[in-house]
């Protein structure tokens, strides 16, 4: 990895809000035509980083070791100022993907998968994982990584029972960096995440003002019985589609739920997944429809999950502090009310908020139809936070449709944390 990007990856250390040893493996590999960040600028030296860095090395970390180098040599410094640029690497290619596509499976009542629970009133629309299937029929990629050496991308597929193949991205991987380029969406309509562009809260960090890519293997968790990984996002990293298919727009009723964590939250807006502008701006109450996840209300703040219907969070349950795998989930009418679930994923029932009036300002709602991922709908990319599975649906679900999906969250057995 070339010096100059490798000190980028390092000075990102300073826009992430926790001291976690994992964040070393957060930060961004895949930096192109680097632009003056003043946040970034500054002594790479700083407490801050040398805490994490330390902190790392007690844990015996993979690549901390070169940082450490970096940091003693002084040789990172410039990849803190605000003129450190990157080549351009070439344009990225695609090798043909080994991928020995599962057998479809028909939906049972013992094999059943959540976009299979709500498929008969409320089918999903989008359907997005890095770890499973959401249809227990569904064959082809989950997600697909981008190889940092020489920008080849590879998708990564399932195993026989439906689980991701990690062990695939692994290989690919091996002596290299390799960040997600691409989140599939497992539905029809194919509303495929990619990285976000610019918008009107913030401009990213990367190529044409582009957010930056999530790093592939900084979420190693185990699923099924399987090695996974999720999604790591640190401020400065987001997800979207602003040209979809088939989502909720206008006052109609929708459902969305995410499968996260409490232990990588901070204040900052927005960790939403769900419906959002297509602009990439905020174009004002009611036009967002997305679940949250986020540390409010005073010091210390408390987690809580709740919709962001844009310039709002509602509902706001209360997150147990410290939960490895949270379970987030939303739905409303589009016209009068809404609700809001959550629970935890590794066991246990939901709670909720039962059906809740909308407020004046967002009755009815106004949705665009877009899907963000990390972000705000108007790109506010400060939060952090970790994504394993979610999906959208048409329609309001019903309260038992919600629990019978987190009964099947649960046997998925998410651990690792």
């Amino acid at each position: 990895m070339p010096r100059s990007l490798f000190c980028l990856y390092v000075c990102r250390i300073r826009r992430s809000y926790s001291t976690e040893p994992r964040d070393i493996t957060l930060l961004p590999y895949a930096i192109q035509h680097r632009r003056a960040d003043s946040a970034l600028r500054g002594d790479i030296f700083s407490i801050h980083a040398i805490r994490i860095v330390s902190s790392a090395l007690s844990t015996q970390m993979r690549h901390v070791h070169r940082i450490l180098a970096y940091l003693v040599a002084g040789l990172c410094v410039v990849g803190c100022s605000s003129n450190t640029s990157v080549t351009p690497r070439a344009t990225p290619t695609s090798i043909a993907t080994p991928i020995a596509a599962p057998t479809a499976t028909t939906p049972t009542a013992s094999n059943q998968r959540p976009c299979d629970l709500y498929a008969s009133a409320t089918p999903c629309v989008a359907a997005f994982s890095t770890t499973r299937a959401l249809y227990v029929a569904y064959a082809g990629p989950l997600y697909q990584v981008m190889r940092q050496s020489d920008g080849t991308t590879m998708e990564i597929g399932l195993l026989s029972d439906g689980y991701a193949k990690a062990a695939s991205q692994d290989s690919f991987c091996t002596s290299t960096m390799c960040t997600i380029s691409k989140i599939y969406d497992q539905s029809s309509n194919h509303n495929d995440l990619t990285v976000a562009p610019p918008g009107g809260a913030a401009t990213g960090a990367g190529p044409g003002g582009h957010d930056l890519p999530a790093v592939a293997n900084a979420l190693p968790i185990t699923a099924g019985g399987h090695n996974l990984y999720g999604i790591a996002v640190i401020p400065g990293m987001g997800y979207r589609n602003d040209t979809t298919r088939n989502i909720a727009t206008g006052a109609q009723p929708q459902g969305v739920y995410m499968v996260t964590s409490a232990l990588k939250i901070n204040v900052r807006c927005c960790f939403d997944f769900g419906n959002a502008e297509t602009s990439n701006t905020d174009t004002l109450a009611g036009h967002m429809d997305a679940i949250n996840i986020i540390c409010r209300g005073g010091t210390p703040c408390g987690d809580q999950a709740g919709l962001d219907l844009e310039n709002g969070i509602y509902g706001s349950l209360p997150v147990i502090s410290g939960s490895a795998f949270v379970t987030d989930m939303g739905a409303d009418d589009g016209q009068q009310y809404y609700t809001i679930w959550q629970g935890n994923a590794q066991a246990g029932a939901l709670t909720t908020t039962g059906p809740t009036r909308l407020p004046p300002r967002y009755s009815p709602m106004q949705q665009e139809g877009a899907i963000i991922l990390g972000i705000g709908g108007d790109n506010s990319d400060g939060a952090a936070g970790y994504f394993f599975e979610g999906v959208m649906t048409d329609g309001t679900p019903t309260d038992a449709v919600m629990n019978s999906v987190q009964n099947n969250i649960v046997a998925a057995a998410y651990t690792g944390l």
